[in-house]
């Protein structure tokens, strides 16, 4: 897709810092990193978002979860890290290209989700 942002990251025509490359997925450091930790994999195959896989996306999606445990423990969060995979509008997805944000660090991520107020 030729303008897709994590496209163009792909296809070198945005600069990114690479993490890890290979036939299936592109992982790069985030440029606006929210823990010590912050690293994107996606699919070289433009995926608009999680909601648009099927059957035949299994083998990329599979490669995106193990690089993801390579990439956390190589970024120095062996002891443990999260994997998010934000989708559509309501799931705050910010770019329309599958990615995984893998965060971690030396403390704590916290919470999964911030719990909704009562009555708000």
């Amino acid at each position: 897709m030729t303008d897709c942002i994590f496209c163009k990251i792909v296809a070198g025509g945005i600069p990114a810092k690479k993490a890890y490359e290979d036939e299936w997925v592109f992982a790069f450091h985030d440029i606006h990193p929210l823990r010590p930790t912050h690293v994107l994999v996606i699919p070289k195959k433009h995926i608009p978002s999680l909601a648009h896989v099927g059957p035949e996306d299994e083998p990329v999606l599979g490669r995106m979860l193990s690089v993801a445990q390579k990439l956390a423990a190589e970024n120095g969060s062996g002891d443990g890290f999260r994997c998010i995979i934000n989708t559509g509008r309501i799931g705050g997805q910010e770019v329309p290209h599958l990615h995984l944000h893998i965060l971690g660090g030396p403390e704590p991520v916290g919470p999964m989700v911030t719990k909704l107020k009562e009555n708000a």
